[in-house]
């Protein structure tokens, strides 16, 4: 089981701002996660949090930056230490001298297993794009285009389907979007476009 956290504010609020670079996260990502399948799922979180943050949202881009090093380490200590994730690449992050609003992101990134829960934007759009964007390569991956010519009502077809990709859970989705207030419509719309951009 994942770790479940005891308290509800990380980092250093003095740190605000802060961020490793690409080339840092990259670097702890490659040194952390062995697993390809996994490697490929966060850095396409990463991009459709990027794409999300700049399209969305209208942030700059140092805030764009900050969303897609949330995305990209959110599921950094899952592959080697599942029963310690998320609290080490918190605690990781911390020592780091990180943004505390990217680590509260990551730590919030699933508040049924981590006891901590969405509140800022990217907290909640970590939430929801990590939730589907699974869900989506999943079922691009059974489709002869891939993710070309993929299809809003495609997808709802199989998230109906509870045998299809079975370990995502449909209420967590439902959950994350309602935090989100976005729809479902529009949310698979982002990332079936975004990520097919995303290919190693």
């Amino acid at each position: 089981m994942p770790y479940n956290f005891d308290r509800t504010t990380f980092g250093n609020e003095i740190n605000k701002g802060n961020a490793p670079s690409t080339e840092e996260a990259m670097q702890l990502l490659n040194d952390w996660v062995k697993n390809d399948r996994l490697k490929l799922h966060m850095k396409q979180v990463a991009h459709n949090m990027k794409s999300w943050a700049k399209e969305k949202e209208n942030l700059d881009e140092s805030d764009q930056h900050r969303w897609y090093i949330a995305g990209l380490l959110h599921d950094a200590d899952w592959d080697q230490w599942p029963d310690d994730h998320c609290r080490l690449i918190v605690e990781e992050l911390e020592k780091r001298n990180t943004d505390p609003e990217i680590i509260r992101a990551i730590a919030s990134h699933g508040p049924n297993h981590f006891g901590v829960f969405p509140e800022s934007r990217m907290d909640k759009m970590l939430y929801v794009i990590d939730e589907l964007s699974g869900f989506i390569h999943a079922y691009s991956l059974m489709r002869p285009n891939n993710y070309e010519g993929m299809e809003v009502k495609g997808v709802k077809k199989r998230l109906k389907d509870k045998l299809f990709a079975a370990g995502v859970s449909r209420e967590e989705i439902a959950d994350a979007l309602e935090r989100a207030g976005i729809s479902l419509e529009e949310l698979i719309e982002f990332i079936a476009r975004h990520q097919k951009e995303v290919v190693e």
